[in-house]
C-alpha cells in the first residue's frame, strides 16, 4: 500500500497545479509562477508539500526535459505552452521546487528538500502500467492528431513515469485522458476509482468531474 497523501478535497502535487494553471490562460513565464506560488499557498502551504515531492522525484530521476514537457503540455492541453514559450521541462520543475521550497521555509526555516516516492507494490505498479497501454491507442489518437493541439510523445512518457513514481504516473495519466477528451468506459471508471484507493489518493482527486464516461465503451 502507497502512502497515503494528504486529502485536500482537490487534485494534489504536479497533476493539481496542471489543472489549476490553466485558468485563466498563462502565457508567459511570469505569470506562470504566479501561479505556481498562488497554488503552493493553498491548504496554508500543506499543497507546497506535495507539489514539491513530485517535482523533485523527477527532477532525480533520468527523465529527459522533453520528456518533462510533454506531460506538461499533454494535461494543461498546450494551454501553458512551454515549448512555446522557451522553457526546458527540468528547468521548469526547478523553479516551481524553488517556490515551493520558499514556501515551505516560511514556517519552517530548517526545512531541507529531499527527493522520495512513495513505495507502492509490484502489482499496483503494474495495474497503472497495463492503464496506460490499454487506454494508450486512445490517448495517442486524441494527442497526436488533434486538429490544432498536437502532441506526439504522451504514452512513452507516462510509461517511464510509472517506474519513478508510480502514483504521479497515474495522476498524471489521468489529467491527460481529461485534458485532451478522451472518453472512458465505465468498467476504466470503476478501475481508476479502484487504483486511487490502492495509492492512497481520495476518489476527489481521481474524479475532480472532468471525465467523459460513456456507457457504450467495453474498456
Amino acid at each position: 500500500m502507497a502512502q497515503a497523501h494528504r486529502h485536500l478535497g482537490v487534485d494534489i502535487g504536479l497533476s493539481g497545479l496542471i489543472k489549476w494553471i490553466r485558468y485563466p490562460l498563462v502565457n508567459s513565464e511570469a505569470v506562470g509562477l504566479e501561479v505556481v506560488g498562488s497554488v503552493a499557498d493553498r491548504f496554508d502551504g500543506a499543497f507546497a508539500l506535495q507539489l514539491l515531492r513530485d517535482c523533485l522525484v523527477l527532477l532525480d530521476s533520468p527523465l529527459s526535459g522533453r520528456d518533462v514537457e510533454t506531460l506538461w503540455l499533454a494535461g494543461t492541453f498546450r494551454e501553458f505552452d512551454l515549448e512555446r514559450i522557451g522553457i526546458d521541462g527540468r528547468m521548469w520543475l526547478r523553479r516551481i521546487a524553488d517556490i515551493c521550497t520558499g514556501r515551505i521555509r516560511r514556517d519552517d526555516p530548517s526545512f531541507s528538500p529531499v527527493p522520495a516516492a512513495p513505495v507502492v507494490d509490484e502489482a499496483t505498479k503494474e495495474a497503472v502500467r497495463a492503464e496506460v497501454r490499454s487506454v494508450g491507442p486512445a490517448l495517442e489518437q486524441a494527442t497526436a492528431h488533434h486538429s490544432y493541439n498536437p502532441l506526439t510523445g504522451v504514452v512513452p512518457a507516462l510509461e517511464q513515469v510509472v517506474d519513478i513514481d508510480t502514483g504521479l504516473a497515474f495522476r498524471l495519466l489521468l489529467r491527460a485522458v481529461k485534458a485532451y477528451s478522451v472518453p472512458i468506459g465505465e468498467a476504466r471508471y470503476e478501475r481508476y476509482l479502484t487504483l486511487g484507493d490502492e495509492l492512497g489518493l481520495g476518489e476527489d482527486v481521481v474524479d475532480d468531474m472532468d471525465f467523459i464516461v460513456r456507457t457504450d465503451l467495453a474498456d
